[in-house]
């Protein structure tokens, strides 16, 4: 299942071989400083945690998300499992607004 590692001053999100084939996507790394703010949601299904359409990745309803969601100005890349809470990682000046990550 996908981690964030913190690692000196950047953040990481390892993903296992799986998830890279399923997201399309490799680890992501940016910078601490980076990080605008770390909430954690209890459904992460909800409008209030995805935003877009999912493009590329892979996406079966309430079961698995793995990849990127696409909406007007920004992307997220997501890693989400069942009905599991998730933490969401807000950025600023990175190429993902959000990462959002089951518990």
């Amino acid at each position: 299942m996908a981690k964030v590692i913190e690692q000196g001053n950047r953040l990481i999100l390892k993903l296992n071989w799986l998830e890279k084939i399923g997201a399309l996507h490799g680890n992501l790394v940016v910078g601490k400083s980076k990080l605008k703010s770390k909430k954690s949601y209890a459904k992460p299904w909800s409008r209030e945690v995805l935003k877009g359409v999912r493009a590329p990745g892979t996406g079966f309803p309430y079961l698995i998300l793995l990849g990127t969601m696409r909406y007007k100005g920004s992307k997220d890349f997501t890693a989400i499992y069942k009905k599991r809470p998730v933490t969401v990682y807000e950025f600023t000046d990175y190429s993902f607004k959000r990462w959002i990550v089951t518990e």
